[in-house]
């Protein structure tokens, strides 16, 4: 695969967006790096003229853009996908640069589609839109003030994908089928009621557990054959006592 095509094939996610100006303006930074696809969770306005106006000549990325009612939505099919948040998060895996964030997409996007996931500009991405991504990324910016607008945050992600795509230059590994985002969720979904129904989590007091495994199999990056292990394994738990006897 090319580094135009590589860069084509990235999904940026804005999640619950509020201004179409920066909707339009997120738009046209994907355009200036070779971007071509966004999608929107559940924006408040859009479409909407604002958003054409600071898309300038980015109205085509626009028009192509996916709306999406959800997060799980518009990472269907994604194999790997970063959480871009400027807040240090509790039980989160060890926060990357953008740089650094931007060098596993593009190793990552030999195997499937990718995806960047951007919060609202007001609270950001709340943290159960962080756990569902595989890795966080924060772009390194003066500790005295973090804050970028989202528009710019977006321009300096798609900048760094378009660094490390034109030079990529590491050799290629053997190819393992990744696991898209769907079956990680219903994986997850199957322990959770695995656990609930032999009594090790308690749905009323549950704590902290599901974020903490959900933690532990994103810092994991499970193959697809290991997920098909993990869940055969789950289901012969659940079978009936009697019957794993008859079995042995």
């Amino acid at each position: 695969m090319s580094a135009a095509d590589t860069l084509k094939s990235i999904r940026i996610v804005l999640c619950g967006t509020v201004h179409p100006g920066n909707i339009g303006a997120a738009a046209r930074a994907l355009k200036t790096m070779g971007l071509a696809r966004l999608h929107l969770v559940a924006p408040v306005r859009f479409p909407d003229p604002q958003a054409e106006w600071l898309a300038s000549n980015a109205s085509d990325v626009l028009r192509r853009a996916k709306v999406c009612s959800t997060l799980d939505e518009a990472l269907r099919g994604v194999v790997f996908s970063v959480a871009c948040t400027s807040r240090t998060r509790e039980l989160a895996v060890p926060m990357v640069t953008a740089r650094e964030a931007a060098a596993r997409v593009i190793r990552h996007a030999r195997g499937g589609p990718v995806a960047l996931v951007f919060g609202n500009e007001t609270f950001g991405l709340t943290g159960e839109e962080a756990g569902k991504c595989r890795l966080l990324a924060a772009i390194p910016a003066d500790s005295r003030y973090p804050s970028l607008n989202l528009g710019a945050a977006v321009q300096v992600f798609c900048y760094e994908l378009r660094q490390a795509a034109l030079g990529d230059r590491a050799p290629r590994s053997k190819h393992i089928p990744p696991v898209p985002h769907e079956e990680v969720e219903r994986f997850l979904a199957y322990l959770e009621r695995t656990m609930t129904e032999t009594g090790f989590l308690d749905p009323k007091n549950p704590k902290r557990l599901m974020p903490r495994l959900r933690r532990l199999f994103s810092r994991a990056q499970l193959e697809k054959d290991e997920v098909n292990i993990l869940r055969g394994l789950l289901e012969t738990l659940r079978r009936p006592k009697s019957r794993l006897k008859s079995d042995v």
